[in-house]
């Protein structure tokens, strides 16, 4: 039974939900691998994610300081997004789930494998 209090001291909801939705870790994960860039190009290394999404996207992660943005008053617009010091920290840890993550990826699957055949 989960209490009131155990719920409180889970001090990792908040960033885990501020994280949840697709394509937020993806671009964590892209910024901390290749350093800031133009949303063109994050939307080129993210392959199927739309404009509207990605707009999207980086809004919530800069309005959780995650990114930065920084646009350059030309015309076009240039804007550049980036890793804050807290999405560099986030990078590292989301970096440090890669093993366990290739072990449950295994075992996942061979599980919907198992379930296939059933």
């Amino acid at each position: 039974m989960t209490t009131q209090s155990s719920i409180e001291n889970c001090t990792a909801d908040p960033l885990l939900r501020a994280l949840w939705g697709r394509w937020k870790t993806h671009i964590i994960y892209v910024l901390g691998e290749d350093g800031p860039m133009r949303f063109g190009e994050i939307q080129r290394r993210l392959t199927g994610i739309s404009p509207k999404v990605l707009t999207s996207r980086l809004r919530d992660l800069a309005a959780d300081g995650m990114i930065w943005r920084e646009q350059e008053s030309s015309i076009p617009p240039k804007v550049t997004y980036g890793l804050t010091a807290i999405g560099d920290d986030i990078h590292v840890a989301l970096k440090g789930f890669d093993p366990l993550a290739k072990r449950w990826l295994k075992m996942s699957n061979q599980l919907k494998r198992k379930q296939a055949r059933n």
